[in-house]
């Protein structure tokens, strides 16, 4: 192998796929990338794999030599890192009969020999043996993910609850998520141009969709992410690079007949102004104690909100609010709360309310069309 390209292309395919690496591997050689060489196509390609999540990457470089090799993930990010803009090369003779081989990195500001293990050893991403593709809008992806993606589970004894379910129906894509304490649902419309006009439904691990947030973050508002799926895997594409996962198995629990239909009281409020006031009284929020109790005072259309640490002390504000219905009490745990209304997008939100350990409903008053169900805490006397 023998190869020139960018350090800062280097650098960006390097910091993605790195991602995709145990920091404790079960077996060694998962601590390293794969690097391709392709002479024909003058490509480089990338991999990290912890046989779960798998991450790629392409970039244009001269290759004199094609070859492969895997090399230590974490070193080789320290020394890309700090190697100053211009060209690097690697090279390493094909040749040599070692399973180790020492490869040979050059900059312009010095050289460093990097013991790497043979690309044969790694193991291959799985494939999806199909050309049928969904393509889906980035800037669908962006909103149903920064709505819905938080709700998710963290517990891994949870299974099918630490994804985020995704739906495509004709031309809407809906995206829900819930750890069994909130449950976020966005409903997404847009011309999804796909191959064939069939719909899905599949449970996708939450890790790798913050991975493909960050991926799609930097995109133009007119891209499209390509989506491939089978019974066991999916692959995002976008340009030159491609996440794949697992899919999780298991049904998916029947969200919408969780959602009340009716209620008996409501707030509308200005979506900043209580997070600004939320945001004060938690400073007594903490471990033991991390409730919010919401006081509404209907006639004077008040929200008193408290928050008390009998050890430490009490916090409270009012804000103005538009109430319907009666004065009522009710508590919630203010860290859902806030996850939920720093989610939304919109200036005013209104909560849906029933009896005090009855879900509530937030939904916005403008933007993405988005319910977000929270369960009350029980206020003890």
């Amino acid at each position: 192998m023998k190869i020139v390209c960018s350090q800062i292309d280097l650098k960006n395919s390097l910091s993605l796929v790195s991602r995709a690496v145990p920091s404790r591997p079960t077996h060694p050689i998962l601590g390293n990338v794969l690097l391709v060489a392709e002479k024909g196509k003058n490509q480089v390609t990338l991999t990290g794999f912890d046989l779960t999540l798998g991450m790629r990457s392409s970039f244009t470089a001269e290759v004199e030599e094609r070859g492969t090799i895997t090399l230590p993930a974490k070193l080789l990010n320290d020394i890309i890192g700090h190697l100053p803009d211009g060209e690097v090369s690697f090279s390493f003779d094909e040749e040599e009969l070692d399973d180790n081989p020492m490869v040979a990195i050059n900059s312009l500001s010095g050289k460093f020999q990097l013991r790497g293990v043979r690309g044969d050893e790694y193991p291959e991403l799985p494939t999806i043996d199909t050309d049928d593709k969904f393509l889906l809008p980035v800037t669908a992806l962006k909103e149903g993910l920064k709505s819905a993606l938080f709700s998710a589970s963290s517990d891994e004894t949870k299974q099918i609850l630490t994804g985020l379910h995704l739906t495509r129906d004709g031309d809407s894509l809906e995206f829900a998520a819930t750890d069994g304490h909130r449950l976020a649902v966005a409903k997404i419309s847009e011309e999804i141009e796909t191959d064939d006009s069939s719909n899905f439904a599949l449970t996708i691990p939450s890790r790798a969709l913050r991975e493909l947030e960050k991926i799609i973050s930097t995109s133009s508002v007119d891209d499209f992410v390509s989506l491939y799926v089978d019974e066991g895997q999916i692959v995002f594409e976008l340009d030159n690079q491609s996440l794949t996962s697992r899919r999780l198995d298991g049904a998916y629990p029947n969200y919408n007949q969780l959602i009340p239909k009716t209620f008996e009281r409501s707030i509308v409020v200005d979506r900043k102004m209580l997070i600004n006031s939320l945001e004060r009284v938690s400073v007594f929020a903490d471990g033991k104690n991390n409730m919010v109790k919401f006081n509404l005072i209907a006639s004077t259309n008040e929200l008193n909100l408290s928050v008390e640490a009998r050890e430490l002390g009490n916090a409270k504000e009012v804000v103005n609010v538009e109430i319907t219905g009666d004065d009522f009490q009710i508590g919630f745990n203010i860290k859902y709360l806030m996850d939920g209304l720093k989610a939304i997008n919109s200036d005013n939100i209104k909560f849906s309310l029933n009896g005090a350990t009855q879900p509530v409903i937030i939904n916005p008053l403008s933007g993405v069309d988005m319910t977000y169900l929270i369960m009350p805490v029980q206020i003890k006397d």
